[in-house]
């Protein structure tokens, strides 16, 4: 009996661990829009981004604004998203970070969460737009009614306040 015991309290504490599940970077490629991402294991995170990632409407449209530095995604909603019927999969929505254990409502501006060696702060919401239509299970004919589905799920920006090495699956603290 206590060896079931055991194993529940340790199901328990991994599920409710909040970890980065997947870091997501896209390099600056001509013609193509910075969606979907791809993984990698570690990245170096400094103020304006991750090494490696290139975001146009962050560097050329909002100026490198630093409060877009990086783009967290929970799974869980990705997760709520595929019973919904799309097939989204870490790093198609452009986010740097795919993290567990942490609901896209719990998040709030000005939040501070250590990730790896590195801190950030969170800015703000990250509203759906029209490039989501690159996704081959969008496209112009569903992107209309995905902007809605997503509205309010899209992921939060966050701000760099220390720099330093991202590597997959480390802890996210709430500071």
């Amino acid at each position: 009996m206590d060896a079931k015991r055991n194993r529940s309290v340790n199901f328990t504490i991994e599920r409710n661990m909040k970890k980065l599940l997947q870091i997501n970077v896209k390099p600056n490629t001509a013609n193509e829009h910075g969606i979907p991402k791809k993984s990698v294991i570690s990245a170096i995170l400094s103020k304006s981004g991750l090494e490696g990632d290139y975001n146009n409407y962050r560097t050329i449209k909002k100026s490198r604004n630093p409060d877009m530095a990086v783009l967290l995604y929970p799974i869980e909603t990705i997760k709520e998203l595929n019973k919904e019927g799309w097939p989204i999969k870490p790093g198609d929505l452009g986010e740097n970070f795919t993290i567990t254990g942490i609901p896209h409502s719990h998040f709030l501006p000005n939040q501070q969460y250590q990730i790896g060696e590195s801190l950030i702060e969170i800015s703000f919401e990250c509203d759906p737009c029209q490039n989501l239509s690159v996704l081959p299970y969008i496209g112009k004919t569903k992107i209309n009614e995905f902007i809605k589905t997503i509205m309010h799920r899209r992921g939060w920006y966050a701000r760099v306040l220390k720099e330093g090495l991202i590597v997959q699956n480390c802890n996210v603290k709430q500071i």
